[in-house]
């Protein structure tokens, strides 16, 4: 099994980079990075939410070009990642050192899971030497999970549970949400016809940031999609936000640790309260 240590990053394709740039400092409070060349291999401008150098990038391309980044321990756990990926047959690259300077990491792996979602596994995500401090008031801790296309979830999770080293924390109808630490999770598989990123959550510390963001999104004209509200499952409060090419931002807050690794995951139906035990309706297709 490949050992997941921690989600990494998530790149994102744009036909905007300069707006994409402004959203990501403006609205999320990501703080710039550094901006990548030559021109010949793409421009690109990471974005830090975290002690890390960079957990979002956005970069010259098509807007349905997603990639999302997972830490793993060492080297030879790469190679040997590699290796198991191959022999279940899922075409696997190596990273040139032009896209690992990219990504701030030593080394890196890709792949496609079964859905199509493009998957890199990444050794050493370079940490910043300067402390991580937004844009504006966020009260941002970090870059904790993604939601995901999949377009046959019980197969998805087979594959992150045991290909992967993931483990399902619930359920909300097919829809599994998926831990590889103690957080409720750090992937979630949303049935679609289509694989790709669905959603981007950051944490930040407390109701009173994601009140100030729901203000503060309507006075810039942007689109909420869901919450305020509280999620039965993680128990984390929410703010759902549309950004640049229609992805689908999430501030939260309050995520339930699941210290039991042998806990059963509990079943909710798929119905809006399993989304939101405080009333919200999702404007959102994948929740509908």
């Amino acid at each position: 099994m490949i050992v997941l240590k921690d989600i990494s990053y998530v790149r994102l394709g744009t036909r905007d980079l300069d707006g994409a740039c402004r959203y990501a400092n403006d609205i999320l409070g990501l703080r710039e990075g550094q901006r990548y060349g030559p021109p010949r291999h793409g421009k690109a401008v990471g974005f830090r939410s975290d002690a890390r150098e960079q957990t979002l990038v956005y970069f010259d391309g098509d807007p349905a070009d997603h990639t999302t980044g997972f830490e793993i321990a060492s080297m030879a756990e790469l190679q040997s990642a590699a290796a198991e990926l191959e022999r279940l047959g899922h075409a696997v690259r190596e990273g040139r050192a032009y896209e690992c300077e990219q990504r701030r990491v030593q080394a890196f792996i890709g792949f496609k899971d079964p859905s199509g979602n493009a998957i890199e596994l990444a050794v050493a995500p370079f940490h910043s030497g300067v402390r991580f401090f937004p844009t504006r008031d966020t009260g941002n801790t970090g870059f904790s999970h993604v939601g995901l296309r999949s377009t046959d979830p019980a197969r998805d999770e087979r594959f992150w549970t045991t290909v992967l080293s993931a483990k399902v924390s619930d359920r909300i109808g097919a829809a599994p949400l998926l831990r590889i630490d103690e957080v409720h999770h750090k992937i979630a598989l949303f049935p679609s016809g289509y694989a790709g990123v669905q959603h981007i959550n950051h944490q930040v510390a407390s109701i009173d940031d994601l009140m100030r963001a729901w203000y503060l999104l309507q006075s810039r004209g942007v689109r909420v999609v869901f919450g305020p509200g509280k999620h039965p499952t993680s128990g984390a409060m929410f703010l759902y936000f549309e950004g640049p090419d229609g992805m689908v931002y999430e501030f939260s807050s309050g995520v339930r640790m699941v210290t039991d690794p042998d806990a059963a995951p509990r079943q909710f139906p798929f119905h809006p309260t399993s989304f939101c035990m405080w009333g919200s309706v999702p404007d959102i297709p994948e929740f509908r």
